[in-house]
Formats: C-alpha cells, structure tokens, sequence
C-alpha cells in the first residue's frame, strides 16, 4: 500500500460487521469533503497458523474468497457507483497490526466500535482499541447505530 504524496488517503477497516458498514459510510462522506481517496481494508487469518504444524487449507483460495466477499459487500453497503470509487486491500495478518501499517501516511484511519468477535456489551472491540492507542494519524471509531 505505497502511499502517492499528493493523495489524501482515508483508511477504513472492514469485517463485515454492520460497525464497519457504518464506518465505511463515514469514511467515504469523510472523503468527499477533503477530496481523498478510501482505501478499505479487509484482513483474513486462519486461526491457529502459526502452531506447531503448517496449514491444512489452500491460502489462496481463504484471500480469494475474503476478496470477492468484500467486493460484494462494498456493493451492497455503497451501491456499485461508489463501491467502484473506493481502493480495496485484502491481507493476510494480525488485523491491528495490518491495519496501523496501512493508515501509515493517512489522513484518517476509520474503523468500527465492535467487530464481529468479543463481548456485545464491551464499548470497544480488541481492534479498535488497539488501534485508538497505536496508530500514526488520527483515528475515528464509529459505533453502529442499532443497539
């Protein structure tokens, strides 16, 4: 995710989670107002990876799916008008970690209050909070409007 100098990049972290729709919404009203690009970023791991033994599944077909399940989802969530406008990143990782090295250089990093892991009453997801404390430019978390 090289980073163009002249580009205002808005960074914004999806998990299908309706948290991350309503962050989506933001990101890209938010990079309309200063002229900026939405990149979005979807991340993929397999549980249990890194043990002892290597992977059971065939990686790829894991990223491909991730990466047509996200196309889709920007269409359904923004229309396919707008979903075309937005940058799409799928990555293999830690999605904290993924996360913070591709708001590197951005203007804003968006992401939602609750993924779809963790405790329904906890105010902040682990991701979320991890990057509030982390990240190199400003972050926004967005909480779901249904309660």
């Amino acid at each position: 995710m090289n980073r163009d100098v002249s580009e205002l990049k808005v960074v914004v972290g999806l998990d299908g989670s309706r948290s991350s729709y309503e962050a989506l919404h933001w990101a890209v009203r938010y990079a309309g107002l200063i002229g900026g690009t939405v990149h979005a970023v979807a991340v993929w791991e397999l549980p249990g990876l890194y043990g002892w033994s290597g992977p059971a599944v065939d990686m790829d077909v894991d990223e491909d799916e991730t990466r047509q399940k996200m196309s889709q989802e920007l269409t359904d969530v923004l229309g396919a008008d707008t979903a075309g406008s937005v940058r799409t990143h799928v990555v293999h990782g830690n999605p904290a970690d993924v996360l913070l090295r591709a708001a590197e250089g951005a203007e804003v990093l968006v992401v939602g209050s609750r993924g779809r892991g963790g405790f329904a009453r906890a105010l902040l997801g682990s991701v979320s909070q991890h990057v509030s404390q982390h990240a190199s430019c400003p972050v926004v978390i967005v909480r779901s409007q249904d309660r």
